[in-house]
């Protein structure tokens, strides 16, 4: 049984991380502990670990150590083998994976970095590695800099070095090509290789393979005078700073770092300007020379500025800072969220998931663990792509989110907005996110306004909305959003980052209303826990349900459960377990209990339950003994919005548990809300599903 893959490479900078990240995040959608292990790495300065091996643990929160992933440095196997010690090497090496893949549903094994002399070294260690642990192997070739000709023959070369050693190669993946030639290279490359191989091919993309201003002034060693929390942005070009205003704009490209004298403040204030401006590119940050800062008019009208970027002193002359920067490679590196997602973003956009899967994925795991749900939620979201409607479509969180969206290609999106207030902001941020992918509708200026005025009148005239109060609440996002879901030029909305949560869902239930034979709109969270996840309804929409309430949010919470891939064992949950206790709330939930079993005997329910019984499998034995529900709980509905509110809150402070939701659930075609307070991975989480609950839509 296949529990294990090896990623190996024939040189430096050719992209390991981008495979190595997307296959974790790719196998932990399917197991639930999986181990990373890189036998030989490069000895940096003392203290310092490998970078590679503390982003993939970290960003994973893999359950091992730093000094579990790696066993040799690359001097140490290089001694070894000049010693002709290669036995020892290797049975070393084996014990420590043998080791990890007894404990681990599936371990990733990356092959060394040619960061050095004697690379036929570690061509040849790579190899008999991989041989040695039996483990399938994914070859990389880089691509850069290279002619089609060239890049086949070195793949083919590659394939064959492994081929002939019994290797089975279960991918051969060539990276950092010109976007231009990469189809044609995949389709000559597959005509190649047997068909049991997959070839794919990953284009040249400078956010990935561009050091960020943080990277850069790390190497600089000088001091930030400003803009320190903005040091993830990318540099994909630099400029010297040494020539006249005039000429020196024309040398602007996008995500410039300019290396200039301190002493130039006509430089540093027209940077800062055309930053600002929309007639040039992004600047990316500014390096000031010879160890001098700008006068101090100049600091004073800096600090006085909104929209910085990130400006560092050097005590280096301009011509040898300019080579410094020109130097500075790129690593993916343990806190470069966004550069990270952005590697897992391109692995799972050009590399073929359910054809690498079935290669090398044989182990599958009954569980559902928070990183299978998420993953689990991408995929559906892309097997039939919805268009949904972001009506704040100018906050910074929704824009972020728009980005990785977009990126993943999981949805169609409308932002609903002004076009150039919206443009500006993606450039202020300095996000990838192409607009031309996405619709951008300005509501009072739309064409279908007129339209959607006249719907909404004709849906309203009977509840006294006259033509002018529809020609004005037509102007807001939210009802523009909302009759967008209503016509079918959006499949579902997701608002609430600015807005509340009634605003958000009042035209909702004005005119989309709710499913045939269910008469409460309620909501549910996903609660991501570190070992499950766990459904909790009603905690954001119905203060104080009746019995017959009750017993609605628990069968849609029970229906949406199954719907994402969580097996529904419904905990109704009181103060009281079983029979032990008496009074109106409890008799609530006791009788809410009883409706659903009568309703829907396929449910399993419990109730009323305690919190502990219903999660707690001891507990839940010792308080309801023969229950197929205590302890094992998976959907908890609570009595009321107070509880449920507060618990769910208190869960996830207190554990750290993401809170995906809330989802509302049983309304004709999916509107969600955000809460104010909401991070980008909210928004980028609700808008996943919605555009799941958008498949099923009815209306």
């Amino acid at each position: 049984m296949t529990k294990s893959i090896f990623i190996a490479s024939a040189e430096p900078y050719s992209g390991k991380s981008i495979i190595a990240l997307g296959l974790v995040n790719m196998l932990l959608g399917r197991a639930q502990k999986i181990s990373y292990l890189k036998p030989v790495i490069n000895a940096g300065p003392e203290g310092q670990k490998d970078s590679h091996i503390e982003t993939v643990i970290s960003h994973f929160q893999l359950q091992q150590t730093y000094a579990d992933a790696c066993v040799f440095t690359r001097q140490e196997a290089l001694d070894l083998v000049k010693e002709q010690r290669n036995g020892e090497m290797l049975d070393t090496i084996i014990s420590r994976f043998k080791a990890m893949e007894t404990s681990s549903d599936f371990t990733i094994v990356e092959g060394s970095d040619f960061a050095g002399q004697a690379t036929a070294f570690e061509f040849e260690t790579n190899k008999l590695i991989a041989k040695n642990l039996n483990a399938p192997v994914i070859l990389l070739v880089s691509g850069h800099h290279k002619s089609i000709a060239d890049i086949l023959q070195e793949a083919l070369n590659f394939w064959q070095a492994y081929q002939g050693q019994d290797i089975k190669v279960v991918a051969v993946i060539v990276n950092r090509v010109q976007p231009e030639h990469a189809d044609d290279i995949r389709v000559l490359l597959a005509s190649q290789l047997p068909e049991t191989v997959l070839a794919s091919v990953i284009p040249s993309d400078k956010a990935l393979e561009s050091p960020t201003v943080g990277e850069i002034f790390e190497q600089l060693q000088g001091k930030i005078l400003f803009g320190e929390d903005l040091l993830e942005g990318p540099v994909d070009n630099f400029v010297t700073g040494a020539m006249q205003v005039p000429n020196f704009l024309n040398y602007l490209k996008e995500n410039v770092l300019i290396v200039t004298p301190g002493d130039r403040g006509d430089i540093v204030i027209c940077s800062l300007q055309a930053n600002l401006s929309s007639s040039y590119p992004r600047v990316a940050g500014i390096v000031l020379t010879a160890a001098t800062a700008p006068d101090p008019p100049v600091m004073h009208l800096i600090e006085g500025l909104q929209h910085i970027v990130p400006i560092m002193t050097v005590d280096t002359g301009t011509f040898e800072t300019t080579n410094k920067v020109a130097a500075v490679r790129s690593r993916i590196r343990p806190g470069q969220h966004k550069k990270i997602q952005l590697a897992i973003d391109t692995f799972n956009r050009y590399i073929d998931l359910d054809v690498l899967n079935k290669k090398i994925v044989t182990f599958h795991s009954d569980a559902m663990t928070p990183h299978m749900f998420q993953y689990q939620l991408a995929q559906w979201a892309k097997r039939q792509k919805k268009t949904i409607v972001l009506p704040e479509g100018n906050d910074d969180r929704i824009l972020q989110a728009a980005a990785r969206l977009i990126a993943q290609q999981l949805v169609n999106l409308i932002l609903l907005g002004d076009p150039v207030e919206i443009a500006a902001s993606v450039k202020r941020l300095g996000i990838d996110l192409n607009l031309r992918q996405i619709r951008i509708v300005d509501p009072a200026n739309a064409p279908q306004y007129e339209e959607y005025v006249r719907t909404l009148y004709e849906l309203r005239k009977n509840k006294n909305v006259t033509l002018e109060m529809a020609r004005d609440l037509m102007t807001d996002v939210s009802y523009f959003g909302t009759m967008m879901v209503y016509k079918g030029e959006a499949n579902g909305m997701v608002s609430g980052a600015v807005h509340t949560t009634q605003h958000t869902i009042r035209p909702a239930l004005q005119f989309i209303k709710t499913r045939p034979g269910i008469s409460t709109v309620s909501s549910v969270f996903f609660m991501c826990l570190s070992d499950r996840v766990s459904v909790f309804g009603d905690c954001a929409v119905n203060p104080d349900p009746t019995s017959e309430e009750l017993a609605e949010i628990a069968i849609s919470s029970a229906d949406n459960s199954k719907r994402f891939g969580i097996e529904p064992r419904v905990a109704m949950l009181s103060y009281s377990s079983g029979t032990s206790g008496t009074g109106a709330d409890v008799d609530k939930v006791r009788k809410a209990t009883l409706i659903v079993q009568e309703k829907r005997p396929d449910i399993k329910i419990e109730g009323p339950i305690q919190y502990d019984a219903a999660v707690d499998p001891l507990v839940g034995r010792q308080k309801l003994p023969g229950s197929t529900v205590a302890g094992q709980a998976s959907v908890l509905i609570f009595p009321d919005l107070n509880t449920g509110n507060n618990t769910y809150k208190a869960v996830q402070r207190e554990t750290g548990a993401l809170a995906i939701g809330p989802m509302l659930q049983g309304l004709n075609k999916p509107v969600n809300d955000l809460s104010r307070g909401c991070t980008v991975d909210d928004v980028f989480n609700t808008v996943i599903i919605t555009a799941i609950q958008a498949q099923d839509a009815v209306l």
